[in-house]
This record gives structure tokens, C-alpha cells and sequence, in this order.
């Protein structure tokens, strides 16, 4: 058996190698498109905030199988030097004033995603060292608690997972965002999660005695139900039919659970609204909400590269519709009309978004946790229960 594997894999290594000795005869494109497999860009370009500016050459690159092999990163992780945890904001048209984001990065590797120009302010790029440069808070749960110990504290819902998914694939071996919420738990403080991923499910024993108290609620984003879409659109992430599943595990758990459908993204996959809304509620899902694709900064090109990759039939149309949604420019960063965009197409996605929920009997809201369970646990240690007193 090893014999065999090994001449399999020195025949589909030299069927490779020969197809890059001939390079010249592929498309620039195709190329891109195999280098890129399993990541949401291949682009790397210079954050807003560089002078100097990067370029892939990739005749000078690829000769070969092993350069080919060589032009594929790998994920790093690194550490968090982050000295709090919690995270407050003041923006009216968010459901919370505080969150917390376990990563920053997403090994998930959306294209769309609105996180990426966050990377730019630890000197990288929002494009593939956003998905694979990771950067983790080991501290995070001794930091938590900390700040919830603090006596000017007050408890209010924290949202877990706003910026980068809790749960992406290097949650399996670090395990922090279960520890966050084994914080939660010991001191009753409510917390809604938004996640893309399966893995949540391994947090069940900590979720369910919390959704019996009134204290957690999920939400599952789910952008498209075709399998083919989402493998570029979002390559490592959960797929969409098992998200449904999760779903599924979590509503037959007892825990308060929705779904997000986002981004829409017009001519791409708003067609799936319905659809979406439709099997989210048949996995038992209580409420829903949606969001407009939304392109800040960096996030236009690399999306609008991506778009001319995968989809450039559909390029044009897809930019035109989004630039009509945003009076005239690929993207508004004004309160309220950010997530959902103005004009006659974001007009109609709102109205078949309200009927869809009206027709199939989702709750308009599904945020009323609890606050006044909320209690610090004594510590092991007067001296310091004293000095958080104070």
C-alpha cells in the first residue's frame, strides 16, 4: 500500500510538474486560481498605511511543482500582547457596547470579510495575512475576569466573536474561547455569539446550563447554501449544510439560537435569501438578521480582484449594484445605513427580508437576556476580594 501511494503521488507530482514546465500555455488566472485553492485571496498587498508596494511576479515564481507547493503559506500563529479583554464601542446601531474577539485574524479566509483592514494596524496586510497570520490571547480568561471583578463593572451583553469567528480551526487546539466562557458561566454574565463554525458544538456543556439561565444566544452566519460558492467565498470555514446541522444541535439543546445571513451580496447571492431564511428555520432557528455586503477600505479591491478571478461575467454587474446601494461609491461608513445600505435595491432586499421572517414566524428580536444574575465568585483570597472591592 505505501509503494502504491508513493508511485501515485510521484506520478500526480510529475503530471504537475509538467503542466507548470508549460506554464506559458496557462492563463495568468488559472494560475492564481491554483495557487490560491483553500484560501480566500492570494493578493498580499501593502496595508493603506505602507509607502512601498507589493506585486506577485509569478513567471519568476512558478518553474515548478515544488515552487508551486512553495508559493502556498502556511498558517503562523503568534501571541497577543493585549493588556484588557473587553472591547466597548458607541455606535448606535449595534445591538451591544462591548465584545470580545478571541483572535485577531481569521484563518476562515471570507474575502469579504469587513475585519480585514484591522491588520493593517499591526503592520501587515488585510489580504492573506489576515487568514494566515493568526494571533491568539492566551490571557484571555485571566483578563476577563479581572475586568468583571472590577466594583465600577456593570453587567451589560457581551457579544463574543464580532470582528473574527471564536470558533476558527486553531480553537480546537487552543481552546479560549471555551475558557472565556467558562468565565461567563462562574460569574453569570450573559454573552451572544456570532460563529460560522461546527466547533461551538463542542461547547455544549458550558452553553446549555447557561441558556437555561437566560444568559447566551447564538447566531450561525450562513451566506450561501451552494457548496461550490461557499468553498471560494469562504474556504475553510464550516459548510453550509453543516452549519444547518449545528443549528439544528443547538436548538435541540436548548439553546436560543438564529440566523445571519451575511453578506448579501448582490447578483451573487441574494437570490438565496429566502432559501436560507427557509432551511435556517426548519434547523429550529428563532430569529434571523441580514447584512449588506459591506467594503471598507482595502476590502474593496481585494473583493473586487476576487470578483474578476472567480466570477468575471458577473463583476461588473455585482459592483454596479453595490455602488447604487451607497450613493454612488462601493461603500458608506454612516450608522445604521452601513449594514444595510439606501436605494431602490437595498430598498427591495429589506422588503423581501421582512416578509420572508413575517411568512415563516421569526421573532423580530431575540436578545432579552439576562443581566441580574450576574455575581462575581468569591476568591480563594480575602486580601484580594478586598482589593477588587475597591
Amino acid at each position: 500500500m505505501f509503494l502504491f501511494c508513493s508511485y501515485f503521488c510521484i506520478i500526480v507530482k510529475n503530471i504537475m510538474a509538467h503542466t507548470l514546465n508549460n506554464h506559458h500555455k496557462l492563463s495568468e488566472k488559472q494560475l492564481l486560481k491554483t495557487i490560491s485553492k483553500g484560501r480566500g485571496v492570494i493578493t498580499n498587498k501593502s496595508n493603506r498605511f505602507e509607502k512601498l508596494k507589493r506585486k506577485i511576479f509569478l513567471e519568476k515564481r512558478i518553474q515548478n511543482f515544488d515552487d508551486l507547493v512553495a508559493t502556498k503559506p502556511k498558517t503562523s500563529f503568534g501571541k497577543d500582547a493585549s493588556k484588557s479583554i473587553i472591547s466597548r464601542n458607541f455606535s448606535p446601531d449595534l445591538p451591544f457596547d462591548r465584545s470580545i474577539n478571541p483572535y485577531k485574524g481569521c484563518e476562515h479566509g471570507c474575502v469579504y470579510c469587513f475585519a480585514r483592514p484591522t491588520h493593517a494596524y499591526l503592520g501587515l496586510s488585510p489580504g492573506l495575512d489576515f487568514e494566515s497570520r493568526i494571533f491568539y490571547k492566551p490571557n484571555a480568561a485571566s483578563l476577563l475576569k479581572k475586568e468583571l471583578r472590577k466594583s465600577n463593572y456593570v453587567c451589560r451583553v457581551i457579544a463574543l466573536g464580532t470582528n473574527t469567528d471564536p470558533y476558527q480551526p486553531i480553537e480546537k487546539k487552543l481552546h479560549i474561547t471555551r475558557s472565556i466562557l467558562k468565565v461567563l458561566s462562574t460569574f453569570n454574565h450573559p454573552v451572544s455569539i456570532v460563529t460560522k463554525s461546527g466547533l461551538i458544538e463542542r461547547d455544549l456543556d458550558i452553553l446549555v446550563p447557561m441558556a437555561q439561565k437566560g444568559l447566551v444566544q447564538v447566531f450561525i452566519s450562513i451566506t450561501t447554501l451552494q457548496k461550490e460558492l461557499a468553498n471560494k467565498l469562504e474556504p475553510r470555514a464550516t459548510a453550509p449544510r453543516k452549519r444547518l446541522n449545528t443549528l439544528r444541535a443547538l436548538t435541540r439543546a436548548g439553546v436560543k439560537s438564529g440566523v445571519l445571513v451575511a453578506p448579501v451580496i448582490p447578483a451573487l447571492n441574494d437570490h438565496e435569501l429566502e432559501n436560507i431564511l427557509q432551511a435556517s428555520r426548519n434547523a429550529g432557528a428563532s430569529t434571523a438578521q441580514y447584512i449588506l455586503l459591506r467594503l471598507p477600505l482595502e476590502v474593496a479591491k481585494i473583493f473586487a480582484e476576487w470578483l474578476e478571478l472567480y466570477y468575471p461575467d458577473k463583476a461588473k454587474h455585482v459592483m454596479i449594484l453595490m455602488s447604487s446601494t451607497r450613493k454612488g461609491k462601493l461603500y458608506q461608513s454612516e450608522f445604521r445605513t452601513r449594514m444595510y445600505g439606501t436605494g431602490e435595491y437595498a430598498n427591495v432586499l429589506s422588503n423581501r427580508f421582512k416578509l420572508a421572517c413575517k411568512r415563516l414566524g421569526f421573532f423580530k428580536e431575540n436578545s432579552d437576556l439576562v443581566t441580574n444574575r450576574f455575581t462575581p465568585p468569591q476568591t480563594d483570597n480575602k486580601q484580594i476580594d478586598l482589593f477588587f472591592k475597591h
